[in-house]
């Protein structure tokens, strides 16, 4: 057993590292572990069964091997399916979630008209519908499902050049026009999409609040952990842990701009 027990941040690649950035600003002095089932990517192209029976089985291992104090699903496709049963199977742990954040764009929007950028799988989610009906039935709110997104914040992030083109082919649905009223909100529904919002900045046809919900997550931990908190830094590296074992160069110097250790694959 560890000296300390991590938070851990899972995603399903590099997206929840834009949670991680968050919560290094409000816990300092926390053990961070970044576990990124890459070998799932992307989990929004998967069958419902085969991926929530994967997630409750790489937790149940990821728990007893690292015991970790709390668990942030940094995903919004794998925690709109699985967080209850994660939670039903796991209910002495502390799970923090990621949702599309319908209730705080219904909130702000001026218009009426927002748009939800996500992955396949969160826009069929019952979950993301059910979301809509509680929070944002006097909005219009459109659901865009990318199939691309998620990689091509990866290609970026790994310094693989992604053309202007293909990132507007994927964000022009979620501009409306309506009786003289524009979108003004679009929800970045995965944590992958914020690396990539400067270019959307640029490429949209006019200015809208791009929603990242990473400062809300990061502030729900907080929340989560209370007083169980460390007060002192230590030398506990953080470290990362890809399920498929990659370990470029290219990943490593990433990682490292994390301040993140890539961990040596399990045999």
């Amino acid at each position: 057993m560890q000296d300390r027990q991590p938070i851990l941040i899972f995603d399903s690649g590099i997206g929840g590292l834009t949670v991680l950035r968050e919560l290094r600003l409000l816990l300092p002095y926390e053990t961070i572990l970044y576990v990124a089932d890459d070998a799932g990517f992307p989990l929004g192209d998967w069958e419902e069964p085969p991926l929530k029976e994967r997630l409750l089985q790489l937790f149940d291992g990821l728990l007893v091997r690292f015991q970790p104090k709390a668990s942030v699903i940094a995903c919004n496709t794998a925690f709109t399916l699985a967080g209850e049963a994660l939670r039903a199977a796991q209910p002495d742990h502390a799970f923090v979630g990621t949702v599309p954040a319908i209730k705080p764009a219904a909130e702000r929007t001026a218009s009426g008209l927002v748009s939800v950028l996500a992955t396949p799988g969160t826009v069929r989610r019952a979950y993301t519908k059910n979301l809509i009906d509680s929070f944002a039935t006097q909005c219009h709110v459109r659901l865009v499902g990318s199939d691309a997104l998620a990689a091509h914040a990866e290609q970026e992030l790994r310094g693989e050049p992604v053309s202007d083109e293909a990132l507007k082919a994927e964000i022009d649905a979620c501009f409306l026009e309506k009786d003289g009223r524009r979108t003004d909100i679009v929800v970045l529904a995965c944590t992958h999409y914020p690396f990539l919002a400067n270019r959307f900045r640029k490429l949209a046809p006019w200015p809208v609040d791009w929603l990242d919900p990473a400062g809300a997550i990061a502030r729900q931990v907080v929340r989560v952990l209370g007083d169980d908190l460390y007060l002192e830094p230590v030398s506990v590296p953080d470290t990362a842990h890809f399920t498929s074992g990659q370990s470029t160069a290219s990943l490593k110097r990433l990682l490292a701009g994390f301040g993140l250790s890539l961990a040596a694959p399990k045999n």
